[in-house]
């Protein structure tokens, strides 16, 4: 029997028999992540959202760098006078992102990845400290995509997805489960590289 529990004055049900087979985690891609760093592909140009800005109020620099086996892209907040570097956001006390132009750049990722230029291409990024440097990484494997239409004189973006998305919200609660598990031995991580399977 199901007992009620008051907390906080919100009612709680215990459930001991809630069990997740049938449900699908929801993909992450369906949902605005304003305040996650992104970075967007568009017209020949990137730009990275507030959110990456706000990440590293000391810099107003960065270096780009490609692997272009693992298909990862880092945002290396720098110095002005670093090689390699350009301004990533404006000069105002604001410090809003700034949209860079870069058709050859643009055209070598779009190459590497079998995009089409038509797109606009957005990617989610981690934050993450390596020693004492910082970094934004993205995946190239797995951006959001909007396809570009006109709808009376007006240029609109329409979200498009993996074909295999079409009939599900996400993976399986039970595989979602074990994707996210990472397996421990005698207090050590195992971490295994899979060779991509053929889609």
């Amino acid at each position: 029997m199901n007992e009620i529990q008051k907390r906080d004055s919100l009612e709680i049900i215990e459930d001991k028999t809630v069990c997740y087979d049938g449900y699908e985690v929801v993909h992450g891609e369906f949902f605005a992540h304003l305040n996650e760093p992104s970075l967007t592909f568009n017209n020949f140009k990137v730009y990275v959202n507030a959110a990456c800005i706000r990440k590293v109020p000391e810099f107003d620099y960065i270096q780009i760098l490609v692997n272009p086996d693992a298909k990862k892209l880092a945002i290396k907040p720098c110095r002005e006078e670093e090689k390699d570097s350009f301004r990533w956001c404006s000069e105002s006390a604001k410090r809003s992102p700034r949209e860079i132009s870069c058709k050859i750049f643009f055209a070598k990722v779009f190459s590497l990845m079998g995009w089409n230029p038509q797109f606009r291409y957005k990617l989610l990024g981690k934050f993450v400290r390596s020693k004492e440097e910082f970094l934004f990484i993205f995946d190239l494997n797995a951006p959001e995509v909007y396809q570009r239409f006109s709808e009376k004189e007006v240029s609109c973006l329409n979200p498009v997805f993996p074909e295999e998305w079409k009939n599900q919200f996400g993976v399986s609660a039970i595989e979602h489960k074990h994707l996210t598990q990472v397996p421990v031995f005698e207090e050590q991580m195992i971490f295994a590289l899979v060779a991509d399977a053929e889609i």
